[in-house]
């Protein structure tokens, strides 16, 4: 059965009514949940006069922040209270296949008006976050294009920086659209942005004093889109790398990210006035993808100077060391696209066959292996492998080694290889996390041999 006929199934009145009397009286049966998720439609101001139609977490989009300590059992209960099937995935976590939050390793729907229950122990440490895992297609009003995300933070033992304040940004596009390409190729805009809930000169600014060093967790939950973020007169020092510390924090100018990765930076304010942090494309950025960073005492015109167009470089981050081959080999991914039509939406195939007919990967339990992203595309590629983590060890033919991650942007016509082990038995789901890619073709499993 494929994915859509099984959502199809799923959305039945009959079933979703079953569904919905069992998962009730389940979570009147048992204790109260460590945390509780509603799933619901929200309404918010992103911007005078501009408001926001959409679904979200708890009211508020994006949800609340979740902070947790590792190794600590925790138990979650989701509410659903829209009429559709959902998934909550808990990005970045190693978890079993029946609470990961993904259809296709096997964790049940929340049905709708039914609830959920997600037990897992959390880890690793770390940014990590939680967001729809649906199904879209043409239809912009579900999974990473509604409010249904939120950052997870996973509490370490320590920090691999020093800081004397912590702020999270969410980034993100609304009331998306679909518009032809000069191929004639269907691609998704975004007429508003927001950092968090509001547009930039909508909301609270950021206040700082001179002389602290700030920690910004960025999140990218753009359903599509790359972002590149300054912040002028100040530096990032980059800690870590979707929630992983780097072997080397190096300070840069500009970071880039690609839909579902996260930066931890630290910036030593030590450029009084008022700046804008925000996206270094000037169309992008006024249509409010920023937010205001002011310093205590000052009150002038928010700032903003044209962002250095230096590269973003994961390898700077690491030790440029040639990795050796490991022992469960390489397993080349070769990722095209297909055209499908004037006005219609690009096909993607992994290695010639698009999804749910991709070939599995299949792995040993606690072998390591190469996985070789051979991208012959036009567009960046933001793949995500779940319930582990991935070291680079070349990326656009450097070698590198150290840096951990789950999300890797693969770049048009470029070659990336990442090393895992498969020490997370259980269906693997691999995709792109361009929502349109996603839908359209770009997954395949990993699967654990007997």
């Amino acid at each position: 059965m494929e994915r859509r006929e099984f959502l199809a199934l799923l959305a039945t009145p009959a079933y979703a009514e079953l569904a919905r009397r069992v998962s009730l009286r389940a979570a009147l049966e048992t204790p109260k949940a460590d945390v509780t998720i509603h799933i619901s439609p929200v309404e918010f101001e992103a911007a005078p006069r501009k408001t926001i139609k959409t679904t979200g977490y708890n009211g508020s989009a994006p949800g609340p922040i979740v902070r947790l300590r590792e190794g600590q059992p925790i138990t979650v209960d989701v509410f659903n209270e829209t009429k559709t099937p959902e998934l909550v995935h808990w990005h970045g976590l190693f978890l079993p296949s029946e609470v990961d939050g993904s259809e296709e390793e096997g964790t049940p729907m929340v049905p709708p008006g039914g609830v959920r229950r997600y037990s897992f122990v959390p880890r690793p440490s770390g940014t990590r976050w939680y967001h729809s895992h649906g199904h879209a297609g043409r239809d912009l009003k579900r999974a990473t294009y509604t409010g249904q995300f939120g950052f997870l933070y996973v509490e370490p033992k320590d920090e691999p920086g020093r800081y004397d304040a912590e702020v999270f940004l969410a980034l993100h596009g609304w009331d998306p659209y679909l518009s032809s390409q000069e191929e004639g190729s269907l691609e998704v805009g975004y007429p508003l942005y927001s950092v968090n809930s509001h547009a930039l000169g909508s909301g609270d600014p950021v206040r700082v004093k001179e002389g602290q060093n700030v920690l910004f967790r960025i999140l990218n939950a753009s359903a599509t889109q790359q972002h590149r973020i300054a912040l002028p007169g100040h530096k990032f020092k980059v800690v870590s790398l979707d929630g992983n510390a780097v072997p080397l924090p190096r300070e840069v100018d500009v970071i880039e990210m690609g839909p579902a990765e996260r930066v931890d930076a630290v910036v030593s304010m030590n450029q009084p006035g008022v700046w804008i942090l925000g996206e270094a494309d000037d169309q992008t950025r006024n249509a409010g993808l920023g937010v205001v960073v002011e310093y205590a005492n000052r009150s002038q015109s928010p700032q903003w100077t044209a962002a250095a167009n230096t590269p973003w470089d994961y390898t700077i981050f690491g030790s440029e060391t040639e990795t050796p081959e490991p022992l469960g080999g390489v397993v080349p991914l070769v990722f095209r696209k297909k055209f499908a039509g004037n006005r219609w939406v690009d096909n993607w195939t992994i290695n010639g066959k698009a999804f749910p007919k991709t070939d599995p990967i299949r792995v040993r339990a606690n072998y390591r292996y190469r996985l070789r992203f051979d991208n012959q595309s036009d567009e960046a590629h933001p793949v995500h492998l779940h319930r582990h983590s991935f070291e680079l060890t070349k990326f656009a033919g450097k070698n590198t080694a150290g840096v951990m991650k789950d999300v890797v942007v693969v770049p048009p016509r470029k070659l990336v290889e990442v090393d895992f082990t498969a020490d997370n038995r259980g269906a693997t789901l691999f995709h792109c996390h361009q929502q349109l890619h996603m839908d359209y073709g770009f997954m395949t499993m990993i699967q654990y041999e007997v």
